[in-house]
């Protein structure tokens, strides 16, 4: 069984997780400090970290932020801390923990994360390196949520809070305001990063598919199953499940993820034995649930399963303020993306841009940069008013 390291500045603590985890079968050593345990993880190998933040010397945050920049130190971490505040649990999360517990310690509560974290221990490297990656600029942006404006900061509050916890997610909002990317940004924060993260487009899954989508099935279960498959339940077991256009379900198919919402447990088609998931359920819609329940469209237990937190994405007109930094945003990704000099936009442009409607909010703003930078990347000048004119609103009127 794979060793653990318990670093506490309390020899108390240090002691009882040490005679805890050694009565399950672990193999645990212990330091006193940040410095000491450094030196013993690249001495040694650990299957597992348990670090207490606060500390003399080198304190647990800054233990965590040296392993994690370093890949050849592979275990997962969990922080424990008697200063037990969510931006204290965001700020572990982000920087790399796996998770983080709250003093007073429950041994039964160490030893059912301890389990969790040795189960899904090899998920860890994948997760820091690509959550390292997403903090500079990816190729599409698709982890990014952009913006000050009081809209967005209250939005980035409200999921650092959420994130947290296990609670269901119900975001809301119209098409291109970037519900996706709260979705992701939660999990992303969650002690679930280094889980699975599976998205479901309700929308465009046929109604006669839906079952075995969601569910999987067994080999034989209809004409075309040659195979047994997994459903996206148990692709995202240990992770988060996010079902984009949920308000597009069918009936049916909203009973069945209904029981599987109730019960932790899923049934593939063909087959007769339930499978239980530990799975986290994100949802997302543009529509106006009070009417589709009223009018029969959705169940309204289903809504009550999914909406324990609703967080609503405004519109792009609603933050009109985002729009420069949206606009600088995205012209330095495509520029990047299509290998030529960098560009930007002149005052004027950007007033012009912040006067438009925004029906299709911030994705139709980024088809509108790459426009624009598609029909300028010649010219060694700023994007201005002209091209704005030019390529932007004369084009859309005679569309």
């Amino acid at each position: 069984m794979d060793k653990i390291l318990v670093i506490d500045d309390e020899r108390v603590i240090r002691n009882t997780l040490k005679e805890a985890l050694e009565y399950e079968g672990y193999s645990v050593d212990t330091a006193a400090n940040g410095a000491e345990g450094l030196d013993m993880v690249r001495k040694n190998k650990y299957g597992l970290v348990i670090c207490d933040i606060k500390m003399e010397g080198m304190d647990g945050l800054e233990f965590l932020e040296k392993v994690t920049a370093d890949d050849n130190l592979t275990f997962p971490v969990i922080m424990i801390s008697g200063h037990g505040r969510v931006q204290t649990a965001v700020e572990c999360v982000k920087m790399g923990a796996f998770d983080f517990i709250e003093k007073p310690l429950d041994l039964n509560v160490i030893l059912m994360r301890v389990r969790n974290a040795m189960e899904k221990k090899e998920g860890v490297v994948k997760a820091r390196r690509k959550n390292k990656s997403k903090q500079s600029v990816s190729a599409d942006g698709a982890d990014e949520i952009i913006g000050e404006s009081p809209a967005i900061t209250n939005i980035k509050k409200l999921m650092s809070k959420v994130a947290t916890s296990e609670a269901r997610v119900l975001i809301t909002g119209s098409n291109g305001t970037g519900k996706e990317l709260v979705a992701r940004g939660i999990h992303r924060m969650s002690h679930r990063s280094s889980g699975p993260y599976v998205e479901v487009n309700c929308a465009a899954i046929p109604g006669e598919l839906i079952e075995s989508e969601m569910f999987g099935h067994e080999k034989g279960a209809f004409t075309s199953a040659d195979k047994q498959r997994k459903g996206k339940f148990e692709l995202a077991d240990g992770g988060t499940l996010f079902l984009d256009e949920i308000g597009d379900m069918s009936l049916p198919a909203q009973a069945k993820v209904l029981r599987a919402l109730q019960e932790g447990k899923i049934t593939r088609v063909g087959a007769d034995k339930d499978i239980e998931v530990n799975v986290r359920v994100i949802a997302a819609s543009n529509k106006n649930f009070a009417e589709e329940i009223r009018n029969g469209n959705f169940r309204e237990d289903l809504y009550h399963r999914l909406s324990v937190v609703v967080l609503h994405v405004p519109s792009l007109a609603d933050r009109r303020e985002d729009i420069p930094l949206l606009a600088d945003h995205f012209v330095k990704r495509i520029c990047e993306k299509e290998n030529i000099p960098a560009k930007s936009f002149s005052d004027k442009a950007i007033e012009m841009l912040q006067q438009m409607p925004w029906t299709g909010n911030v994705r139709q703003l980024l088809n509108i940069v790459e426009r624009l930078v598609v029909f300028t990347k010649d010219e060694d000048r700023p994007i201005d008013e002209n091209d704005v004119q030019s390529y932007v609103i004369d084009m859309q009127s005679i569309m």
